[in-house]
């Protein structure tokens, strides 16, 4: 699964856990996402079924660079660079919290809906649904949306808090100079509409105007059939490719296919197994932990072993880093 990715087999999973505060007040709560991971995504293949893997290439000197040659630079003249070190950006990162401290409330209307970026539910935790419901019903009741900074993945949000049919809803906010302006993109004058011409679209509006929002108009089309075209390919193995078993292929199909691996040698060493083929199922089991984690929890190991250039490693490059390391 994707290190983003928000959700167990089993259901929605809460990846935060904090308090909201304001004043004297503190309502323990846990965060989940209120969006679904895309269903449908395609993998960059090569013809035999085995998943590439990114590389950087100097077009200088036309050659892969290795994580160990790359830096970080900030562009300010055309190619020229301020050059950001690793420890630099460590130090400039939010100091860890697990509070939403609400430091304003606001009339919901006032908050333009361009600045709502993504949405997550707060779900009460433990004891404290009575202040939970409390705090949903008075907002609600009083059309508010708190206004709070939290710290999430590393990253400082701003969040607006919305309380709707008693439930409390975090939207992360944009920052103001990501929101483009009419007059950025070009947009003429508005002028006056003729009353003739409002009475004619009026009646066109209402002929269409339903008593809700029919949720099949939020269907993704295109993915459905992308999923009706790769169930046709299954039945009929046209275009199936299934990738070679460790060993036959390069490091990165060993990857791939590690579960696999793993359930064979651990079955295999059932038994009367030499030590030496024991070890090498328990470490195959330990490889199996390591490529589970986030990318998160594998940067956070990185900065412990000392990894150079750890903070443009994909997750996949994080792994073998560590796994060299250890």
């Amino acid at each position: 699964m994707p290190e983003d990715e928000e959700e167990t087999l089993s259901g929605a999973r809460s990846f935060w856990s904090g308090s909201i505060t304001f004043g004297l007040v503190s309502v323990p709560v846990n965060l989940y996402s209120a969006n679904r991971p895309k269903a449908v995504s395609l993998k960059m293949i090569d013809r035999n079924g085995t998943p590439l893997s990114r590389r950087y290439i100097c077009p200088r000197e036309n050659r892969p660079v290795g994580q160990d040659e790359i830096v970080r630079g900030y562009e300010i003249e055309k190619e020229e660079y301020v050059v950001v070190t690793d420890e630099e950006l460590e130090k400039l990162e939010p100091k860890k919290s697990r509070e939403i401290e609400l430091s304003r409330f606001v009339e919901l209307s006032e908050i333009d809906r361009l600045y709502f970026e993504r949405a997550y539910y707060l779900v009460p935790e433990g004891s404290s649904g009575r202040a939970y419901r409390l705090l949903a019903h008075t907002m609600e009741r009083k059309g508010r949306a708190g206004i709070a900074t939290f710290v999430m993945r590393g990253k400082e949000h701003v969040v607006a808090i919305i309380a709707e049919k008693g439930i409390l809803r975090a939207e992360t906010l944009r920052f103001h100079d990501e929101i483009r302006s009419a007059e950025d993109v070009g947009l003429p004058e508005i002028e006056k509409a003729p009353d003739r011409k409002i009475g004619i679209f009026t009646k066109e509006i209402e002929k269409r105007t339903g008593k809700e929002l029919d949720r099949g108009f939020l269907a993704d089309r295109y993915a459905e059939r992308l999923l009706a075209l790769v169930r046709r390919k299954v039945e009929s193995q046209e275009g199936v490719v299934k990738q070679k078993a460790p060993g036959e292929e390069s490091e990165g199909a060993e990857i791939i296919d590690l579960m696999e691996v793993l359930k064979r040698s651990v079955k295999e060493s059932k038994g009367t197994e030499p030590p030496k083929k024991k070890k090498k199922a328990a470490g195959l089991k330990e490889r199996a932990r390591l490529y589970k984690k986030s990318k998160t929890e594998l940067y956070e190991k990185a900065q412990e072993l000392e990894i150079p250039g750890r903070s443009r490693m994909s997750k996949e490059e994080l792994a073998q880093a560590i796994e060299k390391s250890s």
